[in-house]
């Protein structure tokens, strides 16, 4: 009797090592509010799950570091990945280390350079960025032409990291809706990268403001830029009345300087069910099944006439 009872321990604690899954996450970088909600996202997910510990890594905007991070994974036998891109252009090396090694690979809210390529056992997870920025550009320029300046505005584009497909794509959205009939009196006298950064806006936008130059609008790639550039305005007295201000991501900053009719307009980018959906997609793989190579979150447009029902969602 006591070897069968014995054996009957060991095969369900066998059993029970056999339903244990481990995800290796490498997020671009910590510290910021749109990747924590979705950070969190992911552990609330896993947290939900029997059997799924998450292994996530922080890697400070560094690309070597972030491929030190997908190979030590391997190295750990993780059964899959989940892969927040600091530079979209080099995510093909980690595509082959994990391919290499047979293990499964989500890019998550960052389409990799290599996205219509991905070999078998991986996937993207994120919101398709060409709803976002034209969203966010073709409601200023309803705004506008509602506020009687269809006789021509000039304004501003605050872009995020050069090297992140997000960024690249969301300004051509708004070049996009501004070659568009409806929407070609709007001017763009400059355009720079602020990184993504909050800070790093509010220093480019006193810039601009000490030209002189009037201008009517300020497009922003993500949300913390937005903030950055009214922090700025409103240091040098501006009515934000007059002026424009576009973001993207709905974060719950921006949700309440929109509330304080500083923001005009942002774009919920739904982190959470990023965050969530890659973990998900990731387990998927590692069992096996078949996933979309693309799995899209649809971007939703956020104006004052609806910010109550996005409060809290990121």
């Amino acid at each position: 009797m006591k070897k069968i009872l014995m054996a009957s321990a060991l095969a369900t604690l066998m059993g029970g090592t056999a339903m244990a899954e481990t995800v290796g996450v490498s997020i671009a970088r910590f510290d910021d509010n749109f990747l924590t909600v979705m950070r969190n996202g992911m552990t609330d997910y896993a947290d939900t799950l029997d059997g799924v510990d998450l292994q996530v890594e922080d890697a400070t905007d560094d690309v070597a570091k972030q491929l030190d991070q997908i190979n030590n994974f391997i190295a750990a036998g993780v059964d899959a990945i989940v892969v927040n891109a600091v530079d979209t252009s080099a995510t093909q090396a980690m595509t082959n280390a994990a391919d290499a090694a047979g293990v499964p690979l989500v890019y998550v809210n960052r389409e990799p350079v290599n996205v219509n390529e991905l070999p078998d056992g991986q996937a993207f997870v994120a919101s398709n960025e060409i709803e976002s920025g034209t969203l966010e550009a073709f409601q200023i320029c309803r705004n506008l032409r509602a506020a009687g300046k269809a006789g021509g505005a000039n304004g501003y584009i605050l872009m995020g990291q050069l090297s992140n497909q997000a960024a690249v794509q969301r300004t051509k959205d708004v070049d996009d809706v501004i070659g568009m009939d409806m929407c070609n009196f709007m001017n763009i006298i400059d355009r720079q990268t602020a990184e993504w950064s909050r800070d790093k806006a509010q220093d480019l936008m006193t810039n601009w403001l000490s030209s002189g130059q009037d201008f009517d609008f300020v497009i922003a790639n993500n949300d913390e830029m937005a903030i950055g550039a009214i922090q700025a305005m409103k240091a040098q007295g501006l009515d934000m009345a007059t002026i424009e201000v576009g973001g993207v991501d709905a974060t719950q900053d921006a949700l309440v300087a929109m509330q304080a009719g500083d923001l005009d307009v942002t774009v919920f980018q739904d982190a959470n069910g990023q965050g969530s959906g890659s973990i998900e997609t990731a387990l998927k793989l590692a069992r096996g099944e078949e996933v979309d190579k693309k799995v899209y979150i649809p971007f939703k447009l956020v104006t004052p006439d609806n910010v109550g029902e996005f409060l809290s969602k990121n």
